[in-house]
């Protein structure tokens, strides 16, 4: 069985080590393991190489759609394993962050994986996600952490794709969830605060961070997001890849 994996460079699938950039483990070492496929089109996202290949005419502020051959790989799980396992030898506490796309919508093979990557080496497990699938038990089971990202109104999804109450009561009522939502302007911060009102989404487990994809960027919007922050009592996650490697594949 296989599952499908972006690429740094065709036929090269994006499982790397690095330091985390955001959210509650940054600056910690991880393994990263980089999924293809999402039910989302975020029009800043800055991965849709893993997801808006040629003919897929969801908008994206740059306009590019990718080759698919040269941008996803399908991989054997225990192939899969066996890299993440080999990375995860050099550091003294083995973490893995299984990010997308939307890992989520491969939810049966990724059970097979880390079924592997088990018998191979101990993990803290971490799954990031857009918060519109809730996590079936066999992945709960396998995974210590789950980093939610719903999509505000800025992103271009339609709030009935981008919004899912189950899912987001699901992550609220799992401690192990934290959100991170992606800010570009002050008035999203007020539709993070309606979001967490409405769907009871804990303030001690709220994440801001800016929509950046270079330090300039991503330094002015911290000016005015930290304010917010301690207003709200959330968190601020700042994108600690972009500063040191800028956008960039395998970071």
């Amino acid at each position: 069985m296989t599952l499908a994996l972006a690429t740094v460079t065709p036929g090269e699938p994006e499982i790397f080590a690095a330091l985390q950039g955001e959210g509650v483990s940054a600056g910690r070492p991880c393994v990263f393991v980089r999924l293809s496929r999402c039910n989302l089109a975020c029009e800043w996202c800055d991965t849709a190489y893993t997801w808006r290949f040629e003919g897929d005419n969801r908008l994206h502020r740059d306009g590019v759609d990718f080759p698919r051959t040269a941008n996803q790989v399908m991989l054997d799980e225990a192939d899969v394993a066996a890299r993440i396992a080999a990375l995860g030898a050099a550091l003294p506490f083995p973490r893995l962050v299984i990010t997308g796309g939307e890992p989520l919508l491969q939810a049966p093979a990724l059970v097979r994986m880390l079924d592997h990557l088990a018998a191979l080496a101990g993990f803290y497990v971490e799954v990031e996600t857009n918060g519109t699938v809730a996590p079936p038990e066999a992945i709960a089971q396998r995974v210590h952490q789950f980093n939610v990202s719903p999509k505000l109104a800025h992103s271009g999804n339609p709030r009935d794709l981008a919004i899912r109450p189950e899912a987001l009561a699901a992550f609220a009522g799992d401690a192990r969830a934290f959100f991170k939502f992606v800010v570009a302007a002050p008035e999203d911060v007020a539709e993070v605060a309606a979001l967490a009102a409405t769907h009871a989404l804990p303030a001690a487990r709220i994440l801001l961070m800016p929509e950046g994809r270079d330090s300039e960027t991503l330094r002015k919007r911290m000016v005015w997001l930290a304010p917010a922050c301690l207003a709200h009592g959330y968190g601020l996650s700042d994108r600690l890849h972009i500063h040191l490697s800028g956008d960039t594949r395998g970071t």
